[in-house]
């Protein structure tokens, strides 16, 4: 009887904001890469996750939520960003938020590749009320849309992942893998660190500063056993960066905080961390800054 033959080939994963795609991806790998936070726009670049097992190595592309409601330079790049995802792709891994479906997913479709497999992951099954629902409704999505697998999971929990990737592997090309075992992702781990800091950032402020600022890492080098960083929060007004600081620096202090905790914990060692603020007013619609923070 012959072997199966090894697989390897890239994923992109879409889905509406807060649909869970970042947090599945992070518990695929086993590893957190990519930050998550209830807000719309958490991720905005284009991250590599990989996933090796004994027969297959998995390539997750992890895109920006779509969403309409922001309209600047910055919302545009992310749109490119997904749209060359999906030329990438070898299959479209869409992330459903439950068992919430409407029109926005309706304009999601017609964006996808025909020439693609579409394997929908219907999210959240273990927050849903009602699980005798599930069926009826894996039926709707059968009849409207020609998914090649529909594989209900719990990103948070883990439930349903191993069959996720069984279902993916059926669509990749034979191949060999293209990373070691052991890489997570082709991402710096001053990329991570920038990412992080963003994370606790959006986690701790409100709706309008988050989506409008950015973490530029000004240092990054390692000495002994120990990390040293620095980064700077870009923000765009003067009473943003106020917000950002805090009354006596407690805010800046609390995500500076948080995201030393959490660097600490990704790198396996101690981190110095020293976080600034700075203004770059409308750097959101300024072609040149979005192209030097790594929005092409």
């Amino acid at each position: 009887m012959t072997d199966s033959p090894y697989r390897c080939g890239s994923i992109a994963i879409v889905g509406r904001p807060n649909a869970g795609k970042s947090t599945l991806l992070n518990h695929m790998i086993g590893q957190k890469i990519s930050i998550t936070s209830r807000k719309p726009q958490t991720t905005r670049h284009r991250l590599l996750g990989i996933v090796t097992r004994p027969d297959a190595q998995y390539l997750f592309l992890d895109t920006p939520g779509l969403q309409t409601h922001y309209k600047s330079a910055l919302n545009k790049a992310m749109g490119r960003s997904i749209a060359s995802a999906l030329d990438e792709a070898n299959v479209i891994l869409w992330v459903l938020d439950g068992l919430d479906f409407d029109s926005r997913e309706q304009h999601l479709r017609r964006l996808l590749p025909a020439d693609r497999p579409v394997i929908a992951a219907i999210n959240k099954i273990d927050s849903l009320a009602d699980k005798t629902q599930l069926l009826p409704h894996l039926a709707r999505l059968a009849t409207e849309f020609g998914f090649a697998a529909m594989v209900p999971v719990s990103a948070k929990q883990g439930t349903g992942l191993d069959d996720l990737l069984r279902a993916i592997r059926a669509y990749l090309p034979e191949g060999e893998a293209i990373y070691p075992d052991d890489e997570m992702t082709d991402r710096s781990e001053r990329f991570l660190a920038a990412e992080v800091i963003r994370e606790k950032l959006m986690r701790n402020m409100g709706e309008e500063i988050p989506y409008a600022s950015h973490v530029d890492i000004i240092q990054f080098k390692i000495e002994a056993s120990m990390r040293h960083i620095e980064a700077e929060i870009i923000v765009g007004r003067d009473n943003h960066k106020a917000m950002v600081i805090g009354k006596g620096g407690e805010k800046l202090k609390t995500i500076g905080t948080a995201a030393r905790m959490d660097l600490e914990k990704l790198f396996g060692g101690k981190v110095y961390l020293g976080l600034f603020v700075k203004v770059k007013a409308d750097w959101v619609d300024d072609p040149t800054l979005l192209r030097t923070y790594g929005y092409n």
